[in-house]
């Protein structure tokens, strides 16, 4: 047997992608990387579309090509797992695989594009516009480290190394407010070999409790012991300095480990956040003790102490730190810090008229800090305008899981704030759309407007789907105008405004695209109703085009509406039944009446990347995707009937598409990733309503959960029995259907564990179960490498296969 392994590993490129789609018996357990089909294998390494970045004023755009996958090669460099941070040792950046390979300029009003010159097999990681858009800096990857270059977008000049120090480990680079520097961290000069650790241990690594309740999410990547506090400092201990375009290097202060610099609206001064000892083995690097302070770019003196904020332990869970949050710098004035402080002790559970209040101080800070104004909720975000003036607070009321915005004259004292924003969390039809902002001349960020309107983007749910809309609404009057909304049949959405007055209808950029036409840019004038293209990205999968989908409509049986998008291969034949996968997310609501909301659009432009389960149309199958699956209740409770909920919501599911005449129901198979793979083996192990079930990335015992996971509030210790009524491993012996479980090795995602696959795996195992189990190697929450990618489907297709679409029919009843 040992042999024929081996020899089928060494002849696989000449058969596998034939012979193992077919039977999984074929997949074996050790022979290797597996391939799908060809066509599948042809559809997954299209090449994408390129990635598009426009300037802040819309007039000029990058172009920016990527391959579909890396290698395994790639995704196999050393990494460095600390602090709950993946870190590349060579690049001194974090950990990634995805890179541009090249780089194009296109002026919005013109056809030719420039394609910059960059050296040979360039990794591009990322790119920042100057906020006057006559700038780009942008970051490539080598094998020696990283290089920031800059390019000047309105002439041919070649593009220039800035420094080849960078170091992006806890955060990236920003343009100073002159748009003539950048504020950089950089490696320090003179930095030392990397630390070595010691073949034998000095002694044990010991953590210690002093009886102060502290509940913590389950995180990974974690520090272990004081030479992983050595490496980590070694990687993240960064130099400050300022970069001018002529390459010359200022450098600010001390090394430190700082997690935050921005510079304030004047430039004169940076808000600096530096991370210090003691570290936490339970935390990631966020929740390290912190000093947050404000620097003299000139002086290099600490102007101002803002906190010294203690490591964040014994915090509720869903609650947040004492002290300043969310420190930043106010637009519209010279400096001017803003910040956000609870008044409720940062415990969600505390009755509380407040539970925070936003706080300024000025420089040269030698008074008190203010406080602006109270806030009922916990503050999620404040945004601005040019007129200091005024904010919008965004609000999160926990208990009805509910969002309100509000709009404050800071020049009224005492009078109540506008409210521009009152709804439930969940309630997309009721969705205002996000505020539309833009920079000013400092880089800043405020909400863009004229005269008294401001403006709104939003997805525009409907009971047809997305209908994305432009709105504008008068701060004056409350009244709100709707100025576009994409056509049924289509889909269309605007992604910026490009040009605005008070008394005309703006100039957006759209992305439109539908079922058959990819996602193409276009420049559309609100006013005439007209536009034009500024892409033609060809369609990258043609052979996938005749594929069908619709929208579909149904009813659990206690009355809550569901829907999903059928999709049916292109071959398909009506009143031909065919095995039925269903995909699915659970998601929490709070009432039926959102719940039944439609999100998605079976418009879009149909799309096949990385480990979609939508190949399976190519083999034969009929998908219900996105098939909804709400849990509805109070949030403190909701867990109680889970099981029952997307019980009673798959039956819904499978009984639609029997009932369009599509699906055979003796043939139908589930699916799903992360809480979607909690959701299959719960259907598993609590229904006999599927053949067998594909499990991706998930969690399966939640008492290695403890303090809470997805939405569930309690803990372990406060729930015992929901924990384990809903905890699939403990019901293992009951998963009597084929249960394919997919893993990556360095799933990094809380809670997530590839320990819960390999125990599930032997649960269901040890209990007589069929059941296979695949790790990746070197591969996170998502799978990336094309090895691994195509594995998966190999994995998937020939699961389903062997036990869905080649099932045997049930016997019959006597």
């Amino acid at each position: 047997m040992e042999c024929c392994i081996i020899r089928a590993f060494v002849l696989s490129s000449l058969f596998i992608s034939v012979s193992l789609a077919l039977n999984s018996s074929l997949l074996g357990q050790s022979a290797g990387y597996q391939l799908p089909p060809q066509k599948i294998v042809d559809i997954i390494d299209a090449a994408p579309e390129p990635a598009v970045s426009f300037s802040p004023d819309t007039q000029w755009m990058l172009m920016m090509d990527r391959d579909a996958m890396p290698g395994i090669e790639d995704v196999s460099r050393r990494m460095l797992r600390l602090a709950g941070l993946r870190i590349d040792p060579v690049a001194n950046g974090q950990f990634q695989t995805s890179f541009y390979k090249s780089l194009s300029i296109l002026a919005r009003d013109s056809k030719e594009v420039r394609r910059l010159p960059l050296p040979d097999n360039a990794r591009l990681s990322r790119t920042l516009w100057s906020h006057d858009s006559k700038k780009c800096a942008f970051v490539l990857v080598t094998d020696q480290g990283q290089q920031l270059w800059v390019t000047e977008i309105d002439n041919s000049a070649e593009p220039r190394i800035l420094t080849d120090r960078l170091n992006t480990v806890l955060g990236s680079f920003s343009w100073m407010p002159d748009g003539r520097h950048l504020v950089c961290r950089l490696v320090p000069e003179n930095r030392e070999a990397e630390p070595t650790t010691d073949a034998i241990p000095k002694g044990p690594n010991i953590q210690e409790s002093i009886g102060k309740t502290s509940p913590t999410r389950t995180y990974q990547d974690l520090l272990s012991s004081p030479a992983d506090e050595t490496l980590f400092e070694h990687y993240a201990v960064t130099q400050l300095a300022l970069i001018g375009l002529d390459g010359a290097v200022r450098k600010i202060g001390d090394p430190g480990v700082f997690a935050g610099v921005s510079p304030s609206t004047n430039g004169r001064h940076l808000l600096v956040t530096t991370i210090h000892h003691p570290f936490s083995y339970l935390m990631t690097y966020r929740s390290f003790p912190q000093t947050i302070q404000v620097w003299n770019v000139e002086s290099e003196t600490v102007d101002y102490t803002v906190a010294e904020v203690p490591m964040a332990e014994n915090i509720p869970i869903e609650g947040v730190r004492t002290g300043p949050r969310n420190v930043e710098w106010k637009p519209g004035e010279p400096a001017t810090l803003i910040w956000t402080e609870a008044l409720d002790g940062g415990d969600p559970n505390k009755e509380a008229e407040h539970r925070d209040r936003i706080m300024v101080c000025s420089y040269p800070f030698n008074e008190s800090p203010v406080e602006l104004v109270k806030i009922q909720h916990r503050v999620s975000g404040v945004e601005y305008f040019s007129d200091p003036s005024l904010i919008v607070t965004t609000e999160y009321d926990r208990d009805r899981r509910w969002i309100r915005s509000l709009l404050y004259d800071l020049r009224t004292s005492g009078t109540a704030p506008t409210t521009l924003m009152d709804r439930s969390i969940r309630d997309r039809y009721g969705d205002p759309g996000r505020l539309v902002s833009r920079r000013d001349q400092t880089g800043k960020s405020v909400i863009r407007q004229d005269g008294s309107w401001i403006y709104r983007l939003g997805s525009g749910a409907s009971k047809d789907g997305d209908l994305p809309f432009v709105d504008r609404q008068n701060l004056d009057t409350l009244r709100t105008e709707r100025l576009w909304r994409c056509e049924r049949g289509t889909y269309e959405s605007a992604v910026a405004i490009a040009a605005s007055a008070a008394e005309t209808k703006p100039t957006v950029i759209t992305t439109a695209e539908t079922p058959t036409t990819p996602s193409n840019y276009y420049v559309r004038d609100l006013d005439d109703d007209t536009r034009y293209a500024l892409t033609k990205f060809r369609d990258p999968t043609p052979q996938i085009r005749d594929i069908r989908k619709q929208l579909v409509t149904y009813e659990r049986h206690d009355g809550v509406q569901l829907s999903a998008t059928l999709y049916l291969p292109a071959s398909y034949k009506e009143g031909t039944r065919l095995p039925l996968v269903v995909w699915a997310y659970p998601r929490e609501f709070n009432d039926a009446k959102t719940a039944a909301q439609i999100s998605g659009s079976p418009s879009r432009f149909t799309r096949m990347r990385s480990t979609t389960h939508l190949t399976m149309l190519t083999q034969g199958y009929a998908i219900m995707d996105a098939a909804t699956m709400p849990v509805i209740g109070d949030p403190e409770t909701m867990n109680d009937t889970f099981i029952e909920q997307i019980v009673a919501a798959a039956q819904a599911a499978i009984d639609k598409a029997v009932e369009m005449g599509v699906a055979d129901r003796d043939r139908v198979g589930v699916g799903g990733h992360s809480y979607g793979a909690f959701m299959t083996a719960n259907l598993l192990a609590h229904s006999d309503l599927f053949k067998a079930g594909i499990a991706r990335s998930g969690a399966y015992n939640r008492t290695l959960t403890p303090f809470g996971f997805q939405s569930e509030r309690r803990s372990l210790w406060n729930a015992r029995d929901i924990y384990f009524a809903i905890s699939p491993f403990m019901h293992a012996n009951k998963i009597n259907e084929p249960l394919l479980l997919i893993h990556g090795e360095n799933d990094n995602n809380s809670g997530t564990f590839p320990i819960q696959s390999k125990r599930m795996y032997q649960a269901v195992k040890g209990n007589g179960g069929i059941v296979r189990l695949c790790m990746l190697p070197e591969e996170s929450h998502g799978y990336r490498a094309r090895e691994s990618v195509l594995h998966t489907q190999a994995e998937m297709i020939a699961w389903f296969d062997k036990y869905v679409k080649n099932a045997k029919p049930a016997p019959d009843i006597q």
